[in-house]
């Protein structure tokens, strides 16, 4: 039975049932949400993708600021932090995390694999070491990252072309997640995303990391 609502006659007086699917105030049959379709599609973005970018979704990112507040409140029911970055133009969801609170979790880290981590280092390296000199604007070959991530796999692998493949895939991987954009073949461009996936501190931590791994290989390889 579709269930109706009443719009009322002024010729006759009586309510005119109205299938409620085509109530103007409803997206969809049945319908109980108070967002604007806009809005919506901000929320779902944000919970379906890792970052929103102010510079590729100009219209998104002022409708996020216009209705920031509502989104927020619509994340914190589900235990989700917003994080709006104004100055990377940047906006990004992070799991509530609580010591006092049981706290279901519903965001969870995807890890990086060792190519793909190598990469991230390599590229929140160079782009730490550009903008301490001054440039505005870092770019990078995949031939330099290949080079920088081949110097951590073992030497005496002779399947060489697989490492190459892994390694590329890594950097479509870091691409699709808008770290760095590819500005012509074999050219990218290190968006400051890096410097939110990859602190400071993580930085550090992953390069004594990496330099114990290698200090291990030289061992076993004598």
């Amino acid at each position: 039975m579709t269930e109706t609502t009443g719009v009322l006659d002024p010729e006759t007086g009586f309510v005119d049932p109205v299938p409620m699917e085509e109530n103007p105030a409803e997206l969809f049959a049945g319908d109980s949400g108070t967002l604007d379709a806009e809005v919506r599609r901000v929320l779902v973005r944000l919970l379906q993708r890792r970052f929103l970018l102010a510079d590729r979704n100009r219209a998104q990112w002022r409708t996020l600021l216009e209705n920031q507040h509502v989104i927020e409140s619509r994340l914190h029911d589900l235990f989700v932090h917003l994080v709006v970055d104004h100055e990377r133009g940047v906006a990004y969801k992070k799991q509530v995390r609580s010591a006092e609170l049981d706290v279901p979790v519903l965001l969870r880290d995807e890890a990086y694999s060792r190519a793909e981590t190598l990469v991230l280092v390599h590229l929140r390296t160079v782009y730490q070491r550009e903008h301490g000199a001054g440039e505005m604007s870092v770019r990078v070959d995949v031939e330099d990252l290949e080079r920088t991530a081949l110097t951590y796999f073992d030497p005496d692998d002779t399947n060489v072309a697989g490492t190459q493949r892994e390694i590329r895939a890594a950097v479509t991987r870091l691409a699709k997640e808008g770290l760095v954009e590819e500005e012509s073949e074999g050219r990218y461009r290190v968006t400051p995303l890096v410097e939110i996936v990859l602190s400071n501190e993580r930085l550090g931590e992953l390069r004594e990391w990496l330099s114990e791994q290698n200090s291990t290989e030289q061992e076993v390889a004598r």
